[in-house]
């Protein structure tokens, strides 16, 4: 197989045409597609749908792109590290990371993770959404508790989990009536399974606000609105200080952080330096030393 006929195509399937694969490297449109042309010819199948506006991977062509598109970024990297004689971190990596830790720690983490790799050029976007690491080119993404996935590996650097807190004069309800909430997403009533000191009880919560950002939640409650589920690193300096009060746990709400990547790559220097750099940022990986981090 000719390889540079195989990278022609993986440039034209990850920037999804030849107009934009050319404009992005500065390769010339005609030459990209001849050699995709000739790479089709040589497996004898057709790689790309070509329509009149857009350019379409076919089912084999999918399978092409994810089969070799890693290994050859690996290949690139290991010239660069021959070349360079180590092992060095270096070139760009993209990581997708939730919105809560973007807000209150990746800016820290990235800072220094920057400082100590250079050479290393960092690039995180925030999202919630599960992203396709192979179609938009993410070196490593960051979800919270991920459902299980045979394409992706990782581990998981750090835990939370959600507690019921609100202002000091707002006092906990008994006997079955409603409180004034502050939700993250959907209105609507909600009852909070709640394990207090004295055991577990039900609190149904009125919805007075709902809000995209739990950090417009945490705010909220501090401004006396009303009760809210909050990450207890999130809350727990308020606690400390008594800002707020702790009603309890919200039961089975443990959080998980897990830092993934795609099973079929070799890992590379970027990445492995990114999760040894988590693992000194949060040995422990607990609530409490997130806070810590935060707030320090």
């Amino acid at each position: 197989m000719d390889l540079l006929a195989l990278a022609d195509f993986n440039l034209v399937a990850r920037h999804g045409g030849f107009g934009k694969a050319a404009r992005a490297t500065g390769r010339p449109k005609a030459t990209l597609s001849r050699r995709v042309t000739e790479l089709e010819a040589a497996l004898q199948l057709r790689l790309f749908e070509r329509g009149a506006r857009n350019l379409k991977l076919t089912e084999e062509g999918r399978a092409l792109y994810e089969r070799t598109a890693v290994l050859l970024i690996e290949l690139d990297e290991t010239a660069a590290a021959i070349a360079s004689g180590a092992e060095k971190p270096r070139g760009r990596l993209r990581i997708s990371a939730p919105l809560l830790l973007s807000q209150t720690a990746m800016g820290k983490i990235a800072a220094g993770f920057a400082l100590k790799y250079p050479d290393v050029r960092l690039e995180i976007t925030t999202e919630d959404r599960a992203v396709d690491m192979i179609e938009e080119g993410y070196d490593l993404v960051i979800r919270v508790n991920p459902a299980p996935d045979e394409s992706l590996v990782g581990r998981a650097f750090l835990h939370d989990r959600l507690v019921v807190v609100a202002r000091p004069d707002l006092a906990r309800p008994t006997g079955g009536q409603s409180v004034a909430g502050i939700v993250r997403g959907g209105a609507g009533s909600e009852i909070w399974n709640v394990m207090t000191t004295e055991g577990p009880i039900k609190i149904r919560i009125d919805p007075v606000l709902v809000l995209s950002s739990l950090i417009m939640v945490r705010d909220a409650v501090r401004a006396g609105v009303g009760a809210a589920r909050l990450p207890i690193s999130l809350v727990s300096q308020d606690l400390a200080d008594g800002t707020l009060q702790r009603w309890g746990d919200i039961e089975g709400s443990e959080i998980a952080l897990w830092a993934l990547y795609p099973s079929r790559r070799l890992l590379s220097a970027r990445v492995s330096a990114f999760l040894h750099f988590l693992s000194e940022a949060f040995p422990k990986g607990t609530p409490e030393e997130l806070a810590a981090y935060i707030g320090s």
